[in-house]
């Protein structure tokens, strides 16, 4: 699998990759910083996310809103943070290019002259109602936070969500923000892409033309953190206002393309994707103990996250799920999957790469994809290796890497049941505490 770009580093030391598409007149303007929750530290958390936020309200040069004038021109656009990155992206009808690479530029290099007091307390109330909807009045919203937090110690920079600590939020400092926008949101910490219909020449010209000037910075500090194994399951209860009680188990599992993160990808797709699926066909088709079931292998830079989740049907103890679900983990973990489990698992995959590959811009598309391999390997062509790593997988291999990493390691169980339910929780579970 081939996507044909050009790379190219600034003297500030911005990464700049063109990719040529010209089967539509429109043309996608990524950007990838390397920067997300893992860059902050305990009691300091929430900034990448409230940055997210935060540069969508103006630059020195266009001190106002960022969606009206690139919508106006009929673009789409939208920004997401991570644990390990923030990106912005716009896809704009290919005469608004410029506008799309002036704006992103203005923000690059010039957003703290336009960082007001007023426009910092704005966005943190935006926030801390963002958690309180996404989180705290959410029904199994606080679940995330209990199983991180159990899963990785305190200082590990894992332990808290993306979205931060609300008291942390709400304790951050104006010139904390500034500092932190100075060392994390630089050009030699960040990624361009442009994709869709523009010559390559043409794209380098107009980047070099608005992003050239933006100074460069030292590197940011390098994040590096094991994940610690854990010494014991850990069993935890939350109470919630919630009509059916849910099994959320999770494991310490590879880092995104270590050795075992192909595997597992392919385990979580042969367990629960589609009806034909080991953990879908037992417990909701055929003993309907469960009304869904959701596997994913969550891959991070640091280590990933294996995790299972599964819905009781109405008079089901979540014992009854797990049960399930322990025996189908030693069965795969012993014989591994079946041919065709594996065939269709790897089909799947192959087809989500190119679904993916579809779109020139967009969460997903050949921007997205181009800089995430570049942020992550330095290589934006990352994307035959990394197919390559589910071709060359072998059942003998799915079933070593259930085995080490699901069937032989202690995991984090989190039963969800209604007020008043605990009896339907996994025996021996803890309440959690969250905050």
């Amino acid at each position: 699998m081939h996507v044909p770009f050009t790379k190219h580093t600034l003297a500030n030391g911005l990464d700049v990759i063109v990719h040529e598409d010209h089967g539509c007149p429109i043309v996608a303007v990524n950007v990838w910083y390397h920067v997300g929750s893992k860059n902050e530290r305990p009691g300091r958390t929430g900034f990448a996310h409230l940055f997210e936020h935060l540069m969508f309200e103006g630059s020195q040069h266009h001190d106002q809103g960022y969606f009206q004038p690139l919508q106006q021109a009929g673009a789409a656009l939208n920004g997401s943070t991570s644990t390990d990155r923030t990106n912005y992206w716009e896809v704009v009808p290919t005469s608004a290019l410029e506008l799309a690479l002036w704006m992103e530029s203005d923000r690059m290099g010039y957003l703290l002259p336009a960082l007001t007091r007023e426009k910092f307390e704005t966005q943190r109330e935006v926030v801390l109602n963002e958690w309180r909807q996404n989180y705290e009045n959410r029904p199994y919203g606080m679940v995330g936070m209990a199983t991180m937090a159990a899963l990785y110690p305190a200082d590990h920079p894992y332990h808290w969500p993306t979205i931060g600590s609300a008291d942390d939020v709400r304790a951050a400092e104006f010139d904390e923000i500034r500092s932190f926008f100075e060392t994390f949101y630089r050009p030699g910490n960040a990624s361009l892409t442009v994709a869709g219909d523009v010559e390559a020449a043409r794209a380098l010209e107009l980047v070099e033309r608005y992003f050239e000037e933006v100074p460069g910075a030292p590197a940011p500090p390098v994040v590096e953190a094991e994940a610690p194994a854990l010494a014991e399951e850990h069993r935890l209860l939350l109470e919630d206002r919630v009509e059916l009680p849910r099994l959320y188990l999770a494991w310490h599992s590879p880092r995104l393309y270590g050795a075992g993160d192909a595997e597992l990808d392919l385990v979580a797709t042969t367990l629960s994707n589609g009806k034909a699926s080991r953990l879908y066909r037992t417990l909701v088709h055929e003993r309907r103990l469960a009304t869904d079931v959701t596997v994913m292998q969550s891959s991070r830079e640091l280590s990933g996250v294996f995790q299972i989740v599964a819905t009781a049907a109405p008079g089901h103890p979540l014992a009854e799920l797990d049960a399930v679900i322990s025996d189908e983990l030693e069965r795969i973990g012993r014989d591994g999957p079946s041919d065709d489990e594996l065939e269709r698992s790897v089909a799947q995959v192959e087809a989500y790469f190119v679904y993916r590959l579809q779109t020139v811009g967009g969460f997903g598309g050949k921007s997205d994809q181009l800089n995430g391999y570049n942020v992550v390997t330095g290589d934006p062509g990352h994307f035959e290796a990394d197919l390559s790593r589910y071709r060359a997988a072998s059942r003998a291999a799915l079933g070593e890497a259930v085995r080490r990493h699901l069937v032989q390691s202690p995991r984090v169980a989190v039963s969800v049941v209604p007020s008043g339910g605990g009896s339907l929780a996994l025996p021996g579970s803890a309440p959690a505490q969250v905050s």
